[in-house]
């Protein structure tokens, strides 16, 4: 028997390699698929499909009420502002942490995770007590002209509360991560801290920050325990789109909940898209991978 049939016979005898690494892929995208399904991909469908029974004319009149509109402005419009802010304090925060080492940073470090332990009713609770004409905050501010409670003002505030640790855990490892000989390289050739920060360590964080971006707009976008207590909850002014699918639920007007929800769920799914759109460019851009 020669070389040739030998090599044969053993390719025959021995197991074929599996086309992945991992074992079981079939059934685990099976599970996969079928979870995902059930938990997120099922009840979503299940919104369109209600709001799309209502008719074009009927949803368009419960998706574009006048106080259905302001609500949505205003729950979108803060989660961007305080997405916005988060992106750049917590960058702040991420580097100060990474950077640098000074009494209690365990402690402050394990701090910025509180929002994701702390219940949201309480946070609003707390905030209120701040920030009321008569709290400890807001009796300062409200004789210089600046209210927050009862406002948008502090509807920001609130989401800027729950979205921070978003924002720091995407780009504290980045940071981790990145070296700091490059930093020293481009001082050596003669760029500027501003200029090192703006060519070396900025292109590195921009996919981490549009990631924190992100995580902390969708988290803004539904909140609610936070922000009930310390909007106010004034039709027209300070009342958000969560707060009024309860309010239709509660006066049993399922079609008008439904067709808010749908409009929250396409909007918030084009501005996801978007920003996932950015963050390939980014990459494809850079060459640096998420």
């Amino acid at each position: 028997m020669n070389t040739m049939s030998v090599s044969a016979l053993t390719a025959r005898l021995l197991p074929r390699p599996s086309p992945t690494v991992l074992p079981g892929f079939g059934l685990t995208m099976g599970l996969t698929l079928a979870w995902l399904s059930l938990i997120i991909l099922i009840p979503l469908a299940g919104v369109f499909v209600w709001s799309a029974g209502l008719g074009w004319e009927e949803f368009s009149r419960l998706a574009f009420d006048p106080r259905t509109t302001a609500a949505l402005k205003l729950s979108f419009g803060a989660a961007l502002i305080a997405a916005a802010v988060n992106v750049v304090f917590g960058a702040l925060v991420a580097w100060v942490l990474v950077r640098y080492n000074f009494p209690g940073k365990r402690l402050f470090d394990a701090a910025i995770d509180l929002p994701f332990a702390l219940p949201t009713a309480v946070a609003g609770l707390a905030f209120t007590a701040l920030y009321a004409p008569n709290g400890w905050i807001g009796s300062w501010l409200v004789p210089l002209g600046v209210k927050v409670a009862y406002t948008p003002t502090g509807i920001v505030v609130a989401l800027i509360f729950i979205g921070l640790p978003f924002v720091v855990r995407s780009v504290q490892p980045v940071l981790s991560d990145l070296d700091k000989e490059l930093e020293e390289a481009a001082a050596t050739l003669g760029a500027t801290r501003l200029q090192t920060v703006r060519k070396v360590v900025l292109p590195v964080l921009i996919p981490s920050l549009l990631t924190g971006f992100a995580l902390a707009f969708a988290r803004g976008v539904g909140e609610y325990g936070s922000i009930i207590f310390i909007a106010g909850n004034i039709p027209y002014v300070s009342e958000i789109a969560p707060l009024l699918i309860v309010i239709r639920l509660e006066e049993f007007n399922y079609p008008g909940a439904t067709a808010i929800a749908a409009i929250m769920l396409v909007i918030s799914f084009a501005l996801l898209l978007l920003i996932n759109l950015l963050q390939s460019w980014n990459r494809r851009r850079t060459g640096i991978a998420a």
